[in-house]
């Protein structure tokens, strides 16, 4: 069987959720798999090594400026059509071979319109119904996305498979102190810092987070968020500047991968405020390096953290500054949770979840 995958989020020199989704399963499906060969189609020219050493594949690079999906990709597929499809990222172009599949990471647009420009949420909107129906089979990140697909969207509950996403073990680990000083003096950050990762916009609930650290003063601890702007981020900058915190908050648009590992791991915590996550990596990628989590109870991130974080309720700033606080002050607590991240890892494996997707493939 020829399977073809969508590989244009895999290759972004800047990964997020999504891309590294993308990546870490292509590499470990085809890493799995020896009996099926597989087309990889991206947008621009990749070194065939990015993927792995595995000899059953090729690279198909498409370079389109504009609406590369459902003009480029599918002109592709008609030309040369591959037996299955998968696309890892949302949107199944417009034509596309009948065993086609799709995952679908979470309808956060569907839960809070607001945090997304409408044209933006539009297109989500149409996609997420779009790709619903037109999939033979879809993967959610999580029990909270599958829910959400049957209930929003109307998607029978035998059409979803729940494979969840895990963390790259080889890059996430606790790192040494020296590296975890190149890296503080290199972002210009203090000993005492709380860090925070994702996008800056509406749904990462930055704005509480920010002013949870303003009720915190007599920690003296900075806040450190890493992630590129997004829709309405000068709101959160407007609340750092109402507050007077500049001196107490970092905004780092993007830091290298192999930098996050040490950034990780010289936090005191991790705070995770999202109001909705598909899933959540960030949460794990703290677990493996030995940092504290505190995160909502809201959306995926209860299966994503397991008992290995302290939860509370995105909506209460209060209830945030509370949770950091006793992290941040309790050391038998901190002993207990970063255990407890460690243990919460075994429930994760790329190879487990490309297992899943392979045995989805061959099935139909």
């Amino acid at each position: 069987m020829l399977i073809g995958i969508d590989a244009s989020r895999a290759t972004s020199p800047a990964p997020t959720g999504t891309e590294t989704y993308s990546r870490e399963l292509i590499r470990a499906l085809l890493a799995a798999d020896h009996r099926n060969e597989y087309r990889l189609y991206t947008r621009e020219p990749v070194a065939r090594d990015f993927f792995g050493a595995s000899a059953n594949f090729e690279i198909c690079a498409i370079p389109f400026p504009r609406v590369w999906t459902h003009a480029r990709l599918s002109f592709e597929l008609i030309a040369r059509a591959p037996d299955a499809l998968w696309v890892p990222a949302h949107v199944l172009p417009l034509a596309h071979p009948p065993r086609s599949f799709v995952t679908i990471h979470d309808l956060g647009q569907v839960h809070f319109p607001e945090a997304h420009p409408p044209a933006q949420r539009a297109y989500h909107n149409w996609a997420a119904r779009w790709s619903a129906r037109a999939a033979r089979k879809i993967f959610a990140d999580s029990e909270a996305t599958r829910d959400d697909l049957v209930e929003r969207l109307q998607v029978p509950p035998e059409k979803i498979v729940v494979v969840y996403p895990a963390f790259d073990a080889q890059a996430y680990q606790r790192a040494s102190d020296a590296e975890i000083a190149r890296v503080r003096a290199r972002y210009g950050i203090g000993e005492d810092y709380v860090l925070a990762i994702g996008t800056i916009h509406p749904r990462k609930n930055y704005a509480r987070l920010v002013s949870a650290i303003g009720l915190l003063s007599k920690l003296n601890c900075q806040l450190i968020i890493v992630g590129k702007r997004g829709w309405l981020f000068d709101t959160i900058f407007a609340r750092v500047r109402e507050l007077n915190l500049q001196s107490r908050i970092i905004f780092l648009d993007y830091v290298s991968a192999s930098d996050l590992p040490a950034l990780l791991s010289g936090a005191r915590l991790l705070a995770f405020p999202s109001l909705h996550e598909g899933f959540g990596l960030p949460v794990l990628e703290a677990h493996a390096c030995g940092t504290p989590v505190v995160c909502s109870m809201t959306s995926s991130l209860p299966e994503a953290a397991g008992d290995a974080a302290l939860f509370f309720d995105p909506l209460d700033v209060e209830a945030i500054a509370g949770a950091m606080e006793r992290v941040w002050s309790d050391e038998s607590l901190r002993a207990k949770l970063i255990r407890r991240g460690f243990e919460n890892l075994q429930r994760f494996s790329w190879h487990v979840s490309a297992r899943q997707i392979l045995h989805t493939f061959e099935e139909l």
